[in-house]
């Protein structure tokens, strides 16, 4: 390996996975800014649902012709294309004037999430086996900053709306935190536009579009001129068995759910809804809800959805260390296992919850809200409850519904008396036995386990899955925590996740160090 190809294979890489950078903030800025949003348009909690998946519902739209496009246009120009459509989203979000033209907003914005299918094809496109899973964990290394950086704006915009600095109310961010809180992501969004537009053309797409001088060319500007022409010799003598660019996407389509790529596409399946069905987005989307459900406080709960992020952070710089030395299975094993018993932890900890209002829990409330409508609550007062549910149902049934909305997060915060700790334990556990394992590995053998020709198509078939998997979850989190409650629904997460150990044990083989072509090879081969 050359230092050429580690340094110019890296700076298009980091200008690539930019766009992880942006879905990582998109996708988790709204955990700070649903609970204003539902008291500024009264939303049900259907429609916060809506609000928050609305995204990943664009998202499993566009992952249905990303794949095509990627092929027909090129790698590069639909990544350009999905970076304006952040920079649309950004603006259309903060300036929303109705609960639908919120939604309208995200659901552009979502479209852009297929990014998340394209950039790791274009790094994987443009790697080194041996560096090949380094550098596609860059892409998720960059999500889980967004996350991370989401939850730091969330916070300081928080802080910010309650100073009382002349410029703050000018600026109107103590009435509109909200519209803050999403329009900030139109800067980075621009900035990705104009770095897009310095990255060279894949060479395997240029190949396979016959391109053959310009694909040299960008192999040089990769590798080298002593290592260019030995890549290009690699990737043409697998083009005649493998070359179905030229036909059409039925064709492809079939060709993907034969018998020779059968193995491929249920690996890719596996993974895809395993990434989902384990809970992840409701964590890191839902992150100061699920914490003021623990009863530690609106403030607290966000200084707290800023730690979960920083684990995640570290915990995938791990991965990113590991992938190409320990190689993908043992960290998927290794992380199911982890994010298993966490969520059990989880359930076991809010099973432990119970929730009593009293004069001295009332007196503690109006010291924050002055006008708190504790006559409403009274008939309740000194009750024990050993369920969320039946507490949630009791203090609804008393107050008005904007009075609910506005108050719950308080009383729960002053009700609850829990293990919070432990929760808090147990949620970290996941996001780091998740950031180490499913979070990387899926986008990494995304990328690796489909022949180059059919890779965009493929990658779009289990990127929709993928899509709806986590468009499933997160629409339907907020009735679980009202209907079913905390426990149950963590508990739910920690039941999937031990299928899918099963599922990742039995079906999934390591694919490190080997090339895209080799690794096509021996996919097939397993087939047979």
């Amino acid at each position: 390996m050359t230092s050429l190809s580690i340094s110019n294979a890296l700076k298009y890489t980091l200008i690539v996975s930019l766009g992880g950078f942006i879905f990582g903030f998109d996708a988790s800025v709204i955990s700070g800014a649903i609970g204003f949003i539902s008291e500024a348009f009264k939303l049900t909690p259907w429609q916060q649902g809506i609000v928050v998946s609305a995204p990943t519902l664009g998202g499993l739209v566009a992952t249905l012709i990303a794949g095509p496009m990627a092929d027909a246009i090129g790698r590069k120009q639909t990544l350009l294309m999905t970076a304006c459509l952040y920079f649309v989203s950004a603006i259309g979000s903060a300036f929303a004037t109705s609960f639908e033209a919120l939604v309208i907003a995200r659901f552009i914005g979502g479209m852009a999430f297929c990014s998340l299918m394209v950039a790791p094809m274009y790094i994987a496109e443009i790697s080194l086996a041996d560096q090949r899973g380094r550098l596609v964990s860059v892409n998720q290394l960059n999500i889980v900053v967004g996350l991370f950086i989401s939850y730091f704006t969330n916070y300081f915009l928080l802080q910010l709306s309650h100073s009382d600095a002349m410029w703050v109310s000018g600026w109107q961010i103590d009435s509109q935190t909200w519209r803050w809180m999403l329009g900030v992501e139109a800067l980075p969004a621009l900035a990705w536009v104009l770095l897009l537009l310095l990255l060279p053309r894949s060479p395997r797409w240029l190949l396979m579009k016959d391109q053959q001088l310009e694909a040299k060319r960008t192999l040089t500007r990769l590798f080298g001129s002593n290592n260019a022409q030995q890549q290009l010799d690699a990737i043409q003598a697998a083009l005649p068995k493998l070359q179905l660019s030229s036909l059409s996407l039925a064709r492809k389509m079939g060709s993907l759910f034969s018998k020779r790529l059968r193995v491929p596409l249920l690996v890719g399946i596996v993974l895809a809804v395993a990434q989902q069905v384990t809970g992840i987005n409701v964590v890191f989307f839902y992150a100061p809800t699920i914490f003021e459900q623990s009863g530690i406080g609106t403030d607290a709960a966000f200084m707290q959805a800023i730690w979960i992020g920083l684990i995640n952070v570290v915990f995938t710089i791990v991965a990113l260390l590991t992938i190409d030395k320990l190689g993908r299975r043992p960290l998927l094993l290794i992380g199911l296992t982890g994010i298993c018993f966490s969520m059990a932890l989880c359930s076991w900890g809010f099973k432990q919850a119970t929730y009593q209002l009293n004069t001295a829990h009332i007196a503690e409330i109006k010291t924050e809200v002055a006008d708190f409508p504790a006559h409403a609550l009274a008939s309740i007062f000194g009750q024990t409850f050993t369920s969320d549910v039946a507490f949630n149902d009791a203090i609804k049934q008393r107050l008005t519904a904007d009075e609910y909305r506005q108050y719950k997060s308080v009383i729960f915060a002053h009700s609850i008396n829990m293990p919070a700790k432990l929760v808090l334990f147990g949620i970290s556990l996941f996001v780091a036995s998740f950031a180490m394992s499913l979070g990387p590995v899926m986008w990494v053998m995304f990328s690796e386990i489909f022949p180059n020709a059919i890779r965009a198509v493929a990658i779009s078939v289990v990127g929709v899955i993928n899509n709806a998997a986590s468009f499933t979850v997160q629409l339907v989190f907020p009735w679980e925590l009202e209907y079913l409650g905390a426990s149950t629904t963590f508990l739910l997460y920690s039941l999937f996740s031990l299928l899918s150990f099963a599922l990742v044990f039995l079906f999934v083989e390591e694919t490190k160090g080997k090339s895209l072509e080799q690794l096509s090879e021996s996919l097939e081969a397993r087939a047979d």
